[in-house]
């Protein structure tokens, strides 16, 4: 009997929809095979649950009982959360791509019973506008072409999958020569793309694009070339005083729709905010930044006070929407500043942008944007450099503020507990723990990788892809041990604890029997995992790091770590399976690239007995490419490593810096381990 089956699912996207007349079926055999039964496309709508436009067509479309009806009687319609999903998404998106489109979530595709892509978009509307066909209109009419026209469609489906096959074949011609200063060239050559006011890539919508400035910062490190250097500093200060960030809780939106970094689309996500506090950590060893300081400290209490989940590890994401709008809960009327803030508001209004007209449809998205400085009699004499005196003064209003914020209808939260982008929280809440001297912000990303591997491992020990309300769901992809790996690896060079090396070691060997491709890089899903018609591999960065990306960052490292050259010759061999889309998809290869930055350069630090002088050293000291070992006395390292048999200098905390396999001598004093690390 036909039914709407979402109810008997975990996903929070798909639960959203579970009342929909609409007569839904999630991703899975059954769905297909009810089409071939039934000889009827399949309509394949995927999104997230902190998605506004995703709400948008349910709303307008799948809650309507008349394009239910038209939906029911002409195709299989199947609901997927890309985040529970994303190698399907990845597929689709790809196909998506290949018809000249557009894409993005909603991701609304017509499919063949076998699964195969005919044609799609993303958003229709109920009816026509915005220059698009009306979503009932578009029914009706793939309907009929299945319908009258079998060939076509049976004809476009082969071209479509030969040409996803040949998309996610990888380039098979060989290797790339590289070398550090091509890399340097270009990122030079991304200067001209950067927004000389706001930063940022030039233009709107603004994305924060992370991965991007983690490499221009990278070659900044490398060439010590100032205008790098300003790209990244000036785009993550405009960030962080932008409306992109949330000035009461602490994190960062997905992106800005305009070029000033002002208007968000609200949502938050878990990896935008991990990957943003790494980077803001790479970049505040170098600048001792108090603006960036204060944005990871407070990121980091917003990840800790808004998104544990119900197994200690991370949730996923916080919705756009509230009260049935788009950023409800988080803009304000000048009205509603006056009325909680009384005598602090004056200083508030100036310092935050806010005015009688607002600044985003008739109300006020908080930011610092402007730069507006408070009276100097407000916290005292003043200059651009008092604005920690600013900001301690305005701390007690945003108080008030995310107090009586707190009493609004809150957004709603996906519970989902994914492994890949709790990966990235860990090791991002590791390495901005030790180096701001904040233990438990690494205590807090322990827990959260204790949880993961409490509850989202298998019997067999292997991970699964997502939890949520108690149940693990599918196989794990090659990202959740890719960004697993790099929480391990990251927990292991703060603690010195060899069960995060052993474990890492572990899951590597995993992906090795599960994951590899014979001819070259990693598979996105496991070899036992349910089909797909084409197998994808992940090989683009997107608003995440791509899974062979970062993976061969996992690799180098634990080559690095242990000496075994079969890390060096898996992350080389993906290297080589790039071919020429190294280039010809840049940026969007930038992981990658930092795992050949650590092939190449890579540092081997390690410290025996350290008493702590030795380790804030490493902190101190900017760089990309240190890998640490942390021993006791007595604690062998690996007989393949450069320092094996190397010891404590008469029991004294002691430093042994490696290049390639050359050791130098020990090291005692941190100024001695400083000059060594620079070059001295």
């Amino acid at each position: 009997m036909s039914r709407n089956r979402l109810g008997e699912e975990t996903s929070p996207y798909l639960l959203q929809h579970k009342d929909n007349p609409v007569h839904w079926l999630p991703w899975g055999e059954e769905a297909f095979a009810e089409a071939r039964a039934l000889n009827r496309p399949v309509l394949l709508s995927i999104g997230y649950s902190a998605c506004h436009w995703c709400h948008v067509m349910a709303h307008e479309s799948f809650e309507h009982p008349k394009v239910a009806e038209v939906m029911n009687a002409l195709f299989v319609s199947v609901k997927v959360d890309r985040e529970e999903h994303p190698d399907v998404d990845a597929l689709y998106q790809g196909a998506l791509a290949l018809m000249g489109e557009q894409g993005g979530w909603p991701l609304t595709l017509f499919l063949t019973p076998e699964g195969e892509p005919v044609t799609g978009g993303t958003y229709f509307p109920r009816e026509p506008r915005y220059g698009r066909p009306g979503f009932v209109q578009v029914l009706r009419q793939v309907s009929e072409i299945f319908r009258s026209a079998p060939d076509k469609v049976t004809e476009t489906a082969a071209r479509l999958r030969e040409a996803l096959a040949e998309m996610n074949a990888g380039d098979r011609t060989g290797g790339v020569a590289l070398s550090l200063p091509q890399l340097d060239d270009a990122a030079r050559a991304l200067l001209s793309h950067i927004d000389g006011v706001a930063g940022g890539l030039s233009g709107a919508p603004k994305f924060p694009m992370p991965f991007v400035f983690d490499f221009l910062w990278r070659a900044y490190l490398r060439t010590g070339d100032a205008k790098l250097r300003a790209a990244v500093t000036l785009t993550l200060e405009r960030m962080a005083q932008g409306g992109i960030y949330d000035h009461l809780a602490g994190g960062f939106a997905r992106y800005s729709t305009d070029s000033l970094w002002l208007a968000p689309h609200f949502e938050k996500m878990l990896y935008d905010n991990a990957q943003l506090i790494a980077l803001m950590t790479l970049v505040w060893k170098t600048t001792r930044s108090p603006l960036l300081a204060r944005r990871i400290a407070q990121t980091v209490a917003w990840a800790q006070s808004e998104m544990i989940g119900d197994n200690g590890a991370f949730a996923a994401s916080l919705d756009a929407d509230s009260e049935g709008g788009e950023g409800r809960f988080y803009v304000w009327d000048e009205a509603e500043i006056d009325a909680a803030l009384g005598e602090q508001a004056a200083l508030f209004k100036q310092a935050y942008d806010v005015t009688p007209q607002g600044n985003w449809e008739g109300r006020t998205i908080l930011n610092r944007a402007t730069l507006s400085q408070p009276p100097a009699h407000a916290v005292g004499p003043l200059d651009e450099g008092k604005e920690d005196a600013i900001d301690a003064a305005l701390a007690p209003a945003r108080a008030l503020l995310q107090d009586r914020r707190g009493q609004r209808p809150r957004p709603g939260r996906d519970d989902k507990v994914l492994a890949d982008w709790n990966g990235l929280m860990i090791a991002a809440l590791a390495e901005a723990g030790e180096a701001l001297s904040r233990p438990e912000w690494v205590a807090l990303g322990r827990g959260a990788f204790d949880a993961v591997v409490a509850t989202m491992s298998r019997e067999d020990g292997r991970l699964g892809h997502a939890w949520c309300a108690g149940r693990l769901g599918e196989t794990a992809l090659l990202e959740d041990y890719a960004g697993m790996i790099q929480a391990a690896l990251a927990l292991h060079g703060v603690t010195g604890e060899a069960a995060f090396l052993t474990r890492a070691q572990a899951w590597a060997e995993t992906v090795e029997r599960q994951y590899r491709d014979p001819r070259g890089g990693y598979f996105q899903s496991a070899a036992d995992a349910s089909a797909l018609i084409v197998r994808t591999r992940g090989l683009i960065d997107s608003a995440q790091p791509s899974g062979n990306g970062l993976l061969a960052q996992g690799l180098a490292r634990l080559f690095l770590l242990t000496g075994k050259d079969f890390y060096r010759q898996r992350a080389e061999d993906i290297l080589a399976s790039y071919g020429a889309s190294l280039s010809e998809r840049f940026p969007h290869t930038v992981s990658v690239l930092a795992a050949f930055e650590l092939l190449a350069a890579g540092i081997q630090v390690v410290l025996v007995n350290d008493d702590g002088r030795l380790g804030r050293v490493l902190v101190e000291t900017p760089s990309a490419t240190l890998v640490v070992t942390r021993l006791t006395e007595g604690t062998p390292l690996p007989r393949d490593h450069p320092a094996f048999g190397k010891t404590a200098l008469r029991g004294r905390p002691t430093a042994y810096v490696c290049r390639g396999p050359v050791c130098g001598r020990p090291l005692t004093q941190p100024d001695d381990l400083r000059q060594d690390l620079l070059g001295r």
